[in-house]
């Protein structure tokens, strides 16, 4: 299985900077393609913030772009997301995810694994 912890979640003001952190452990860290951030606030349903390949390829949400960086060490098994120009409407909870593909039973296996989540604050 794979287990993820986030952290860096806390309060920001606006205009301001956090990075979240995410760390992968468990059997199947090296069958894991894509990481991704998801973010939710009560209310609404979890939105895609941003997402980054094995090889580096990246994907952000509109609301984000611009601002928000998104990268990985895959030999550390970590992944990070960099949050500039803090606005109000990023406050959320800040969740970790990655999916991997790998054999199981001579048979593919698709896995999607997610983190307990982060809570980040921007007010003044």
């Amino acid at each position: 299985q794979i287990q993820l912890e986030e952290s860096g979640g806390g309060l920001g003001q606006p205009g301001g900077t956090l990075r979240l952190s995410c760390a992968a452990s468990g059997q199947y860290l090296q069958y894991i393609n894509t990481m991704s951030w998801f973010r939710q606030t009560p209310g609404k349903e979890r939105e895609l913030v941003a997402d980054i390949t094995r090889d580096g390829n990246t994907n952000y949400a509109d609301s984000v772009k611009g601002r928000f960086l998104i990268t990985r060490d895959n030999a550390k098994h970590t992944m990070s997301l960099q949050m500039n120009s803090l606005k109000p409407e990023d406050t959320a909870v800040y969740y970790c995810s990655a999916e991997a593909l790998y054999w199981r039973d001579s048979t593919p296996t698709a896995l999607r694994a997610w983190g307990q989540g982060t809570r980040v604050t921007v007010s003044s």
